[in-house]
C-alpha cells in the first residue's frame, strides 16, 4: 500500500472511501508503488470564489471547484453539481471515481467534477444563470472540448448546461457546442441524453437477470425520483417490476402492491414531488431503504447504505444509481449476506456514455438517430458488465471490487506506458 500523505484539504467521508476502494484494488493487482501514489491525488484541484448578485441586489459569494483528476486516457470528463453540502474532498473523490469509471467502459477520458457550494432550489433562475456563467468564466482557464468537459450532474439541467456553453462561446467568438454534454437539443445536445443514466441501469439489471433472477415481477424500491431514478423506475415498470417504493427529497411513499409510475409522474409534474401521492403510506428516505423489496436503487446522494443500515437492507441486489451511495463498511456487510451490488462506477455509467457520444457529435457536427444511441449504450453497457462479471467469477470476489480492479489497472496502464507524470 502506497504510503498515506497528508490529504486534510480534500477531507470527506467519500475522498476516504474512494482511497479505501483503492488502496484495497492495488493491493489485489499489485500495482507498482510509484503508479498507485500516483492514483491517489489528483492532477490539478481549482478552488473558485462565484460572487453572484442576488435579486435582492446585494452580492453572495459561493465557493466553486473543478477538479481533474487524470488525464492520462485523454481529456477529463464529469459532472458539475449544485449542492448545500459541496466540499473539495467530495469532488475529488467523485472525479477518481470518474477515471475508473470511463476506463472501464472503455471512453478516452480521464475523470473529473466540479461544484460550487449553494442551495439552488432556494434561487430564482436568475441567480442561477449568473451563479452559472459567473462560475464558468472562474474556471474557464481549465475547460474546453480537449481539455475537460463539464456535463450534469445534483442540482445542475440541460438548462445549466446551455449557460455555459454559451458563457465559453462568447470568450472564443464562435459556438463551441464540444465544450459541454447534457445540453438541449437545439444547441447541439443528443438524442437520449436525458434518459441514458437510467437506461444503463436497466442494462446492466438485464444482464444481472441472466445470471441471478428474471426482472418481470420483481419488487423494486428507488431511493431518488429525479432524472435518474425516475427513468430507471419508469423503465423497469414497463419490464413488468413491481415498483413498491420510490423517494425524493422531500420525503418517500410506500405501497407493496405496487405503484403506477405513469400516475405517479403526472402527481410529480402537479405537485412538485411523490409525496402525497393516493393510494402510498409516507415514508421516510433512511426507512424506504429497509422496506422488503427484491431489487434496491439508491439514486439519491452519497453513503445512504452504512453501517448502521446495512444488515437491514432486505434487498437481493442492490444497484447504484448515485455515487457512492454505499460505504466500505456496508460494502462488507451486504458482501457478507450474499446481496449482490452493482457498483456505481458500471451501473451508472450510462450517463457518461451517452455524453461522450454527445461530445463525438459535436466535435463533427452531425447528429445520430436515438435509436443509434440506445443500440450502441446497450452494446457498451452489456459489454462492460460481463468483462466485470466474468472477472469477478476469476478473482472470487465481488462486482465492485472487479470493476475497480478493470478500471483502475486500465488508468494504471496508461501510466505505465506514458510515464508516472501526466
Amino acid at each position: 500500500m502506497a504510503e498515506m500523505t497528508d490529504t486534510s484539504e480534500f477531507d470527506s467521508h467519500l475522498f476516504r472511501t474512494a482511497l479505501v476502494q483503492l488502496d484495497r484494488v492495488a493491493a489485489r493487482l499489485n500495482l507498482d508503488p510509484n503508479i498507485h501514489e500516483r492514483l491517489r491525488h489528483p492532477r490539478r484541484a481549482l478552488v473558485v470564489s462565484v460572487p453572484v448578485r442576488m435579486d435582492s441586489k446585494d452580492i453572495k459569494v459561493f465557493r466553486g471547484y473543478r477538479v481533474q483528476h487524470s488525464t492520462v486516457l485523454g481529456p477529463t470528463k464529469g459532472g458539475l453539481r449544485y449542492d448545500a453540502d459541496v466540499n473539495l474532498g467530495e469532488v475529488t473523490a467523485l472525479a477518481m471515481l470518474m477515471s475508473w469509471k470511463c476506463a472501464l467502459v472503455g471512453l478516452p477520458y480521464g475523470g473529473a467534477k466540479g461544484g460550487v457550494r449553494c442551495n439552488p432550489r432556494a434561487m430564482s433562475v436568475t441567480e442561477r444563470e449568473h451563479l452559472t456563467r459567473r462560475y464558468t468564466a472562474e474556471i474557464m482557464l481549465v475547460i474546453g472540448p480537449d481539455h475537460d468537459i463539464p456535463a450534469p450532474d445534483l442540482g445542475t439541467d440541460e438548462q445549466t448546461m446551455a449557460w455555459m456553453m454559451d458563457t465559453y462561446s462568447m470568450t472564443q467568438g464562435k459556438t463551441v457546442p464540444g465544450i459541454v454534454t447534457g445540453k438541449p437539443l437545439i444547441v447541439g445536445g443528443s438524442a437520449g441524453r436525458r434518459e441514458a443514466t437510467g437506461r444503463g441501469i436497466v442494462y446492466a439489471l438485464y444482464q444481472a437477470a441472466r445470471h441471478l433472477q428474471p426482472l418481470r415481477g420483481q419488487r423494486v424500491i428507488v431511493q431518488g425520483f429525479g432524472n435518474v431514478g425516475s427513468v430507471a423506475a419508469r423503465l423497469l415498470w414497463r419490464e413488468g417490476c413491481v415498483i413498491v417504493g420510490v423517494s425524493d427529497v422531500k420525503g418517500g411513499i410506500l405501497n407493496p402492491h405496487g405503484i403506477d409510475i405513469r400516475q405517479l409522474e403526472a402527481h410529480v409534474a402537479e405537485t412538485g414531488s411523490v409525496v402525497g401521492f393516493p393510494g402510498t403510506e409516507p415514508v421516510s428516505n433512511a426507512e424506504l431503504l429497509e422496506q422488503p423489496c427484491d431489487i434496491l436503487l439508491p439514486a439519491a446522494t452519497g453513503s445512504q447504505i452504512h453501517a448502521d443500515n446495512a444488515d437491514r437492507i432486505k434487498a437481493t441486489i442492490v444497484v447504484e444509481g448515485a455515487n457512492g451511495p454505499t460505504t466500505p463498511e456496508a460494502d462488507v456487510i451486504l458482501r457478507d449476506r450474499g446481496v449482490t451490488v452493482i457498483p456505481d462506477i458500471l451501473a451508472n455509467a450510462g450517463g457518461v456514455i451517452v455524453s461522450y457520444f454527445e461530445w463525438v457529435q459535436g466535435l463533427q457536427y452531425y447528429f445520430w438517430r436515438e435509436s443509434e444511441i440506445t443500440t450502441r449504450l446497450q452494446e457498451i453497457m452489456t459489454r462492460a458488465f460481463n468483462r466485470v462479471w466474468a472477472l469477478a467469477a476469476k478473482e472470487g470476489t465481488d462486482l465492485r471490487t472487479a470493476a475497480l480492479m478493470e478500471g483502475v489497472r486500465r488508468v494504471a496502464e496508461g501510466y505505465r506506458v506514458r510515464g508516472f507524470y501526466p
